[in-house]
């Protein structure tokens, strides 16, 4: 029996660089609504110097250096930290499950960095092939 039997294991390093590029589009989206206030939100722009600001700074700089293909493995590793302390800090205390507390978004963000630190940018990056394999 074909363990592939629509034989898309070929395809693999298109869908790791798609991984990357919608994960990357959708958290700098995160950024721009904090510190760009684009696309409109209710919400208030942080002050640069606050934990929000911070947050927003790396969701948008980190974001856009991972969608680019650039230093992925570090910045990935740093935003898939971020994410986990958003999670625990934010998140976590208003209940112990992700579905009710709102936490989805931080734990998959979190993951899916971690897996990129791991595994580095794919195809379809700027950075070289030696550090992105």
């Amino acid at each position: 029996m074909n363990a592939d039997p629509l034989k898309l294991g070929r395809f693999t390093g298109q869908f790791h660089a798609l991984l990357r590029i919608v994960t990357s589009l959708l958290f700098i989206e995160h950024g721009s609504i904090k510190l760009l206030g684009f696309p409109a939100s209710p919400m208030p722009r942080p002050p640069l110097a606050s934990l929000m600001g911070v947050a927003g700074g790396l969701e948008l700089v980190g974001g856009l250096l991972v969608l680019l293909g650039l230093f992925t493995r570090p910045v990935a590793f740093l935003l898939s930290g971020q994410m986990a302390v958003a999670y625990w800090m934010a998140h976590a205390p208003q209940g112990p499950f992700p579905a009710t507390n709102m936490g989805e978004p931080a734990v998959l963000f979190c993951f899916i960095f971690l897996y990129l630190a791991a595994a580095g940018s794919g195809p379809w990056a700027l950075g070289s092939k030696a550090a992105n394999p």
